[in-house]
């Protein structure tokens, strides 16, 4: 569908443009940092350093530079960044060789090698994704509906017995929707759906606010109860995990066309947006005791961003709809900002993500997942405003 804005609702072209160019020379300042090994892949930078930590293909962001790259060979249509794209997504070629050691395979697989196929239409893309949805899905457990989130020991988490599911495995359905979509076996899509149909169930408190984490009873598939792991308390609404929420319940009405999801999403995004301090930019964790002194999350913006613009576009009600696309361009001008953007500090693109909290991990540091989501959200919102259709093509705004 095309979509028309009222000339109030469109961002300055050149803003949004310099916003794209200051993307595309952090990624090349980061290239040209890089060792020569395409095993060691960038994933944060620690606060008040300069050097990237790097992390192997077995990460669970491993997938988010590969995916910034093919990004940045989509805006710039350069094949320098179609080449370093290609390399740095065969690293991962071996995630599918084995096992699903957790639930993060989507995350990993979609946003390099999906992006990948989605661009270039290589067969070998897709024959690697269709393997890797066959392998998530073996960790669903149809007497709880969801998908088991982490069957290996976590440190710090004390229920490893327990069937687990975490609010960011919502993500991952993608994968199993576009396979089923193309090519794979058709069972994908329903334990996608039920997955997302469970998660609406039994993750959300009735003012819609988010748990990180539902433990179920393995043997009966019953909800025990609704907890955080990187979150402030139990009871809060830590961030990222919202935002989590409002992309995949998104993503899922895309794939299912299902008006529940879009009603729900909604009242999910509300909440949210609701909560958000002057800025747009939330603290780590709306609940957290010490706001405002408490550490930011840029990463939960971006997702968040990335995802209203999207939902602007399913959204009947064209009052609302423009309401979510305001919104979604007040993050991204926060977050374009010198107080958000990492510039000369490092090579990143953006500051004040926070990984987790409670683990005293990744604070308030530059991290590789909230560049992805900042550079996709720019992207959509270039399409947006250019009044392109949009088709779905491996679950992506085209």
């Amino acid at each position: 569908m095309a979509i028309i804005l009222a000339a109030c609702d469109r961002p300055d072209d050149n803003e949004l443009s310099a916003a794209l160019d200051y993307c595309v020379g952090q990624v090349r300042k980061t290239v040209q940092s890089l060792p020569a090994d395409s095993a060691r892949i960038p994933r944060s930078i620690a606060y008040g350093k300069t050097e990237w930590r790097f992390v192997n293909y077995r990460d669970w962001t491993s997938g988010f530079w590969p995916g910034i790259l093919w990004y940045t060979y989509e805006y710039t249509q350069d094949t320098l960044w179609k080449q370093q794209a290609r390399r740095y997504s065969q690293a991962l070629f071996p995630l599918v060789d084995s096992a699903a050691i957790d639930h993060d395979l989507g995350f990993q697989v979609f946003t390099s090698i999906g992006n990948g196929y989605r661009l270039t239409g290589d067969t070998m893309y897709r024959t690697v994704l269709l393997r890797a949805a066959d392998t998530l899905a073996k960790l669903f457990n149809p007497k709880t509906g969801t998908i088991l989130s982490w069957p290996r020991d976590v440190p710090g988490v004390d229920w490893p017995l327990r069937h687990n599911t975490i609010m960011d495995n919502m993500i991952n359905l993608e994968l199993l929707f576009w396979a089923a979509k193309q090519g794979g076996n058709k069972e994908l899509y329903n334990i996608a759906l039920k997955h997302a149909e469970t998660t609406m169930l039994n993750h959300f408190r009735p003012d819609f606010t988010s748990y990180h984490v539902v433990v179920y009873d393995t043997a009966t598939g019953k909800k025990i109860k609704g907890i955080t792991h990187q979150g402030y308390s139990d009871s809060s609404m830590w961030a990222r995990g919202q935002s989590w929420a409002i992309y995949g319940f998104t993503m899922v009405y895309r794939e299912t066309n299902d008006k529940r999801f879009l009603n729900f999403v909604q009242q999910v995004t509300d909440v949210y947006l609701k909560k958000l301090p002057a800025d747009h930019i939330p603290y780590w964790d709306f609940n957290a005791p010490d706001i405002p002194a408490a550490p930011r999350d840029a990463s939960a913006a971006a997702v968040t961003a990335s995802a209203l613009l999207e939902l602007s576009t399913f959204v009947p009600d064209t009052t609302k709809a423009a309401y979510y696309r305001q919104q979604a361009r007040e993050m991204l001008q926060s977050l374009s900002t010198a107080r958000y953007q990492s510039r000369q500090l490092n090579n990143a693109l953006l500051l004040h993500s926070t990984g987790h909290k409670p683990n005293g991990g990744e604070i308030d540091a530059s991290i590789i997942y909230a560049d992805y989501y900042y550079l996709e959200a720019l992207l959509r919102l270039k399409k947006i405003t250019a009044g392109k259709i949009f088709i779905k093509a491996c679950g992506k705004i085209q």
